[in-house]
């Protein structure tokens, strides 16, 4: 059974998620402020978390900080509708996806599915084994290591989320080919795009910023305007 920690403020918000959670066969860890769920991370072996922004003590921001220090577990973030800047913060510091509130419990439930099936079936959860060969993709001087997840730069480590990793796996295995945003979306996400192209652009820029000597000017994760995105080395 996975276990899924919600963390947000507003109890009843707290107690619907348990619902829809508990109906689907998940065991719910609850906590109310980031500090709760931190120390929830350290107490339990939690499989994804959903996470508020806006919370007393510790909101998501610094909360998320803090995880993505010693974990890469899947967070979706809960924000309120319209709260398109702390959108794109969470997500440049660490968020793989967000849910508005108020949520559709359908589209919450696709999306932590999703989410589990990245992090858990797909390799992505530690001490998990792999059944793929261990297996190095180089592109230029970026080289990455895809049983242990890491990426390098002119043999530097790169510190990149799992969504950013997934990302830059899928452009650098298909080198020159243009994606959209979408098609990014669907293969990275394994899920269909409804309207999350904004998600995608902020996880581009993210990894430019980390791989890019002029992040403005990209060298190699490009984009070809009115279609998409493509890595090139060329």
């Amino acid at each position: 059974m996975y276990n899924i920690l919600v963390c947000d403020d507003d109890k009843d918000i707290v107690s619907a998620l348990e619902i829809y959670l508990t109906s689907e066969g998940y065991n719910t860890i609850k906590a109310y402020n980031g500090k709760e769920a931190l120390n929830a991370m350290k107490d339990n072996n939690i499989h994804l978390v959903l996470l508020d922004y806006m919370m007393p003590v510790m909101d998501g921001m610094k909360t998320i900080t803090e995880l993505r220090k010693s974990s890469n577990v899947p967070v979706i973030f809960l924000t309120a509708k319209g709260e398109d800047t702390d959108k794109i913060l969470g997500l440049t510091i660490g968020a793989d996806d967000y849910v508005t509130k108020p949520f559709n419990p359908i589209e919450l439930m696709a999306r932590v599915k999703s989410q589990l099936r990245r992090y858990m079936v797909l390799g992505n959860c530690e001490g998990l084994e792999s059944e793929d060969e261990d297996t190095t993709i180089t592109g230029g001087p970026i080289t990455l290591n895809d049983k242990s997840k890491e990426a390098f730069l002119d043999g530097e480590h790169l510190s990149l989320t799992k969504t950013e990793y997934d990302i830059l796996k899928l452009m650098m295995e298909n080198p020159g080919q243009v994606f959209s945003p979408s098609e990014i979306y669907n293969k990275v996400w394994d899920d269909v795009s409804l309207g999350n192209e904004s998600t995608v652009a902020v996880h581009i820029r993210h990894i430019r910023e980390k791989i890019e000597i002029d992040s403005a000017n990209p060298r190699y994760l490009k984009v070809v305007w009115g279609r998409g995105y493509k890595f090139d080395i060329n």
